[in-house]
């Protein structure tokens, strides 16, 4: 059973940094894509980056392309998504998700059905 936790939101001004992480158990992490979500107050979840297993395969979201960088210590067992220049509007709970393998077909990434494993999310918040 994999078991995802996230970790390193919390407040930040308006143009600010911060960096979440995703920490894996139970399983040989470098098996599985991780994509990273997040849901803002009354929307639906959206997807913001995703990385492959060996992370040689990374897809971000438009709204977020030259801004947010995602990578991974496989050893670790440790997702990390690095946010820049965050704006107001991306306060939201992030959440990380994984699945078995690869998602290779366009758009799967970004489709939750496709991750089978899911951590109970961080709240990011942007205000000054």
């Amino acid at each position: 059973q994999v078991q995802l936790v996230e970790s390193g939101g919390g407040l930040v001004q308006p143009g600010g940094s911060l960096r979440l992480a995703c920490a894996a158990s139970g399983t040989t992490f470098s098996n599985y894509a991780v994509g990273w979500f997040r849901q803002a107050p009354g929307k639906e979840r959206e997807f913001v980056v995703y990385i492959s297993g060996n992370g040689g395969r990374t897809v971000h979201a438009d709204s977020v392309k030259g801004r947010f960088t995602i990578s991974r210590d496989n050893p670790k067992n440790t997702v990390y998504l690095q946010m820049n220049s965050l704006k107001p509007e991306e306060r939201a709970v992030y959440c990380c998700a994984a699945t078995l393998g690869a998602l290779v077909y366009f758009n799967t990434w970004a489709d939750t059905r496709h991750y089978h494993y899911w951590g109970q999310g961080t709240q990011v918040t942007v205000s000054s």
